[in-house]
């Protein structure tokens, strides 16, 4: 019996047959449906199975959680937020964002089973074959397991593979008094002066062609520069000239009168969830205004609002 089912199985108080025959079925057992983005249009959502991911939460704790995290890698890791990354990049100097495209789904098992040869994260082949089906989600009409939007592992698999690539570019960006920060598949860089910006998108697309793994590629749609004569925005929050961070005026007129709206019911289900997550990250961004809603609609709504579920889809 490989190592990783008894670690699991201890863990989780399952027997180690029951364990195994859920993590050999686990890359097709996943619920999509979408949830609309705050910029709009659509996400699309893979989420396991309730014992796929017991299963996988348990691997987070044993193994996943214990991996190596760069320290510009701000996502996904507790104590850290948006506003954490946004503010390393405050000042009056230019700014360039970068996207990386189809993040999660372009990384595969290949990319696990090669970090793992390199790190020793796991030496056992069965482990590392059976830790990929419990990891990677095999999507309808598709051959191919990849990393899923909704795994509670994958920002945990995420983090830990793109270490190398934030270690390089970190190191290859300071020489030019360059910052670095990565939110998930958001890379932002800021500078004193434009000039020092110039070579960055070559070098961060000449790093990923380096790299053994994962095989990702830029967004060329998303790729931006920004001066402070236009507003400085980082992962969603506007740059202040005093050196702090704002969700931005239009924003916060916005969620009044959306608020407002939802104290009347007059939301629909999409408009709610689409309000839930915008107070999630004012609560993370910038709390104080969070308190100025609640004060001016009431707790009760407030609370409404941040307990909003929405049931995925049933299968006919």
């Amino acid at each position: 019996m490989a190592g990783i089912i008894e670690m699991l199985a201890i863990e989780t108080a399952m027997d180690t047959s029951l364990v195994e025959r859920i993590i050999r079925t686990a890359p097709i057992r996943y619920k999509t449906y979408q949830i609309p983005k705050r910029s709009g249009g659509y996400r699309t959502i893979s989420q396991p199975a309730k014992e796929v991911k017991l299963l996988q939460r348990a691997l987070i704790d044993v193994l996943l959680r214990k991996l190596p995290v760069h320290d510009t890698a701000t996502a996904y890791r507790e104590g850290l937020s948006i506003k954490d990354n946004a503010l390393r990049h405050v000042g009056d100097g230019p700014i360039l964002k970068m996207d990386f495209k189809d993040f999660f789904p372009s990384i595969r098992p290949g990319d696990w089973a090669e970090y793992c040869k390199e790190t020793g994260a796991l030496t056992d082949a069965q482990d590392i074959k059976l830790t990929s089906f419990l990891m990677f989600q095999r999507p309808k009409g598709s051959s191919t397991l990849r990393l899923a939007i909704g795994a509670p592992s994958s920002p945990f698999v995420s983090n830990a593979l793109l270490y190398d690539f934030d270690n390089r570019i970190t190191a290859a960006v300071a020489k030019d008094h360059v910052r670095y920060t990565r939110y998930a598949d958001d890379l932002t860089f800021s500078a004193p002066r434009t000039g020092h910006l110039v070579n960055v998108e070559k070098l961060v697309r000449s790093t990923i062609h380096g790299l053994k793994y994962p095989k990702l590629m830029i967004n060329a749609e998303k790729t931006t520069r920004i001066t402070r004569k236009y507003g400085r925005k980082v992962t969603g929050l506007t740059l202040t000239n005093d050196g702090q961070v704002s969700i931005g005026h239009d924003r916060k007129r916005l969620l009044h009168a959306q608020v407002h709206r939802a104290s009347l019911n007059h939301l629909d289900a999409d408009e709610l969830l689409n309000l839930k997550g915008m107070l999630g990250f004012v609560n993370s961004a910038e709390p104080h205004f969070l308190e100025v809603l609640r004060r001016r609609y009431g707790d009760a709504v407030l609370t409404r609002i941040q307990r909003y579920e929405v049931e995925p889809p049933q299968k006919p």
